[in-house]
């Protein structure tokens, strides 16, 4: 693996994270970051989330129909919701009893991933 820079537009893409604590869309990441670093450019955001990616502190989060959101990774098994208002997605810990009771006889089940959807609090 090569060596990376510690660089400033770096550093504050890792804290959106850090300070959101939920997955986020590159997009988010770009406006949080900004805040620490204005000039940063959402073609930055991308790299440093792929380097991010790659090194194995992020993880990415698909949401069918839409981009992936990002998340640190490292995290146990959990869940997330999608808000259909404001498209903020948010961490739901832990997991719902008795998924495998919903598979047909002879399947086996080796993974899961679940989305709500729904209007989180601020949009309610």
């Amino acid at each position: 693996m090569a060596l990376t820079r510690k660089t400033k537009q770096r550093d504050a893409v890792k804290g959106a994270f850090t300070t959101e604590g939920r997955p986020l869309s590159p997009e988010e990441v770009l406006s949080i970051a900004q805040e620490e670093v204005p000039g940063l450019g959402i073609a930055t955001v991308y790299r440093a989330i792929s380097a991010l990616v790659e090194e194995g502190w992020l993880v990415a989060v698909p949401l069918v129909g839409e981009s992936d959101r990002y998340e640190t990774a490292g995290k146990h098994h959990h869940h997330h919701f999608r808000c259909t208002e404001c498209k903020k997605v948010y961490e739901i810990e832990g997991c719902i009893s008795g998924v495998n009771k919903l598979v047909p006889r002879g399947f086996k089940v080796t993974d899961h991933h679940i989305i709500f959807d729904g209007s989180c609090k601020s949009c309610n």
